[in-house]
């Protein structure tokens, strides 16, 4: 519709997508806070008489404090590659909401399964458990990308290739963790844990074979201008 001057009226239409967008941004922001807060108040509490007491309290409960650590770094970064991604996007689509909400629910789930994998009791069960969990995550957040990308959800000014890194990430984290199950079925607790170890491997090589694609290279030369 046009004015009698030939003008389009400004409706807010770019505005209220921006602000839903920023909202939904927001939101994930907290509810990932929340996790992260959740995982600390699982942590147990060193107790002893004297400071040898204290450590071998500490020592007891490595388990605990090792788990801690390790899905608080791969919560911040789940949140870091959403992060990189919405910076991006410009519109919400309801499937775009609805893999956010699922993807959240899995990082809101991660205290549980940090939880379980401290547990005692078998092994490969509450290991695979933690593995599916880094699995549908990391799988969710590639159908978080190629749906941004399937309907054009990212500003005019960003071309899809940008998105490449991201997606190829998540799909190579997916991969390991998935593998990683049967590890666990297979071998000791040790080399259950140690196959984690392959992830910054198959992502250091898949981030070398990215950057030595021509299409790649000039996708992200144009997204940094």
């Amino acid at each position: 519709m046009t004015t009698p001057h030939g003008h389009t009226p400004d409706d807010g239409t770019e505005e209220v997508r921006a602000a839903a967008t920023a909202r939904l941004t927001a939101f994930v922001d907290a509810a990932v806070a929340i996790a992260l807060t959740l995982l600390a108040l699982d942590l147990p509490v060193p107790s002893g008489d004297s400071t040898d007491a204290m450590l071998r309290s500490v020592s007891d409960h490595g388990r605990e404090y090792l788990a801690f650590a390790v899905s608080f770094v791969v919560i911040a970064a789940h949140w870091r590659a959403h992060h990189e991604i919405f910076q991006h996007v410009r519109a919400l689509s309801s499937r775009l909401t609805s893999l956010t909400l699922a993807w959240l629910f899995i990082q809101v789930l991660m205290p549980f399964a940090t939880r379980v994998i401290t547990a005692e009791g078998a092994f490969p069960p509450r290991f695979s458990l933690y593995a599916l969990t880094q699995v549908l995550a990391s799988a969710t957040f590639a159908l978080i990308i190629r749906e941004v990308r399937r309907a054009h959800l990212y500003r005019a000014d960003v071309p899809p290739r940008a998105f490449a890194q991201n997606r190829v990430r998540s799909l190579c984290l997916a991969s390991v963790f998935a593998l990683s199950v049967p590890v666990a079925f297979l071998t000791t607790s040790t080399g259950a844990y140690l196959s984690w170890l392959a992830a910054p491997v198959v992502l250091a090589v898949a981030g070398r074979i990215q950057r030595r694609s021509p299409s790649t290279s000039a996708s992200a030369t144009r997204v940094r201008a």
